[in-house]
């Protein structure tokens, strides 16, 4: 198991700024791309098999064994969840503000990923947008591929020209987030931003350390219960070797940090056969 942004876990904490003159200057923002204020562009993932995990000396228990599984075609978001399109959720839905909120600056951070959103943060806002988080699976296809690619532009190590990475420990919007829709040479096989780097993040599953051995070959939902959730892609404050495609982190669902965003994920075949 991996120890998920060993340096801080950050509570939420509440403050006066107001949400609502936050949106007003979002919307009124001459310098704000449109895209990042309205909904995310998704990508569709065919159905088929994939080889989910590693296995390897260099690899950890939780990421073994490597094993195929069957996944029916769905759409995910090209990219993650923006601080103005979240925004835009705080404006219609009475919901406790993201950790560091106040810090938002419109003119310069509507396109970085919103951060300090639990994971019922981020599963609410799906569903409010009438989708939902993408299961581990699901994440790992999109982020690798049919083919088990490192990482998802392939298998070279990462260089600050494909993902944002290594920054150390220190959040600030200005210097560690990235906007979402940078780095067009580390994007995924299926056209997807910053599947490494940037932000972690929130998929629907549990987190279990021995899933892997017993996980259903078609469509795996992940455990039925847990104390984490899963929690994947690596951030801006990581090392590389934690970017991999298969790297799989936990944290409880209620924690509030800068490392952790969300994409969401939406079904798009009911029944299909391997």
């Amino acid at each position: 198991m991996r120890i998920l942004f060993p340096f801080l876990v950050l509570a939420y904490f509440t403050t006066g700024y107001s949400v609502h003159a936050q949106l007003d200057r979002l919307r009124n923002s001459r310098n704000a791309n449109p895209a990042t204020l309205s909904e995310t562009p998704r990508a569709s993932i065919p159905e088929g098999y994939f080889l989910m995990g590693a296995d390897g000396t260099d690899t950890l228990e939780d990421e073994r064994p490597q094993h195929p599984v069957w996944l029916d075609r769905y759409e995910i978001d090209v990219s993650e969840v923006t601080t103005a399109q979240y925004g835009a959720f705080l404006s219609k839905e009475k919901r406790a503000l993201p950790w560091q909120w106040e810090a938002v600056d419109p003119l310069q951070h509507h396109d970085r990923p919103v951060i300090g959103v639990d994971w019922f943060d981020a599963e609410a806002y799906c569903r409010w947008r009438g989708a939902r988080l993408p299961t581990e699976a699901e994440w790992e296809k999109a982020a690798r591929g049919d083919d088990g690619r490192l990482f998802p532009w392939g298998n070279q190590s990462p260089t600050d020209g494909l993902a944002n990475f290594g920054l150390g420990a220190r959040f600030s919007y200005n210097q560690t987030l990235a906007p979402v829709q940078r780095y067009e040479l580390g994007r995924s096989p299926y056209g997807l931003y910053q599947m490494a780097g940037n932000v972690g993040e929130w998929v629907a599953d549990w987190y279990g350390a021995h899933y892997y051995e017993t996980s259903a070959t078609k469509n795996p939902l992940g455990p039925e219960r847990g104390s984490f959730r899963v929690v994947r892609g690596g951030s801006w404050s990581d090392l590389p070797k934690y970017l991999l495609t298969y790297g799989r982190f936990k944290l409880p669902p209620e924690t509030r940090n800068s490392y952790t965003g969300f994409r969401c994920a939406r079904t798009t075949s009911l029944t299909s056969s391997p």
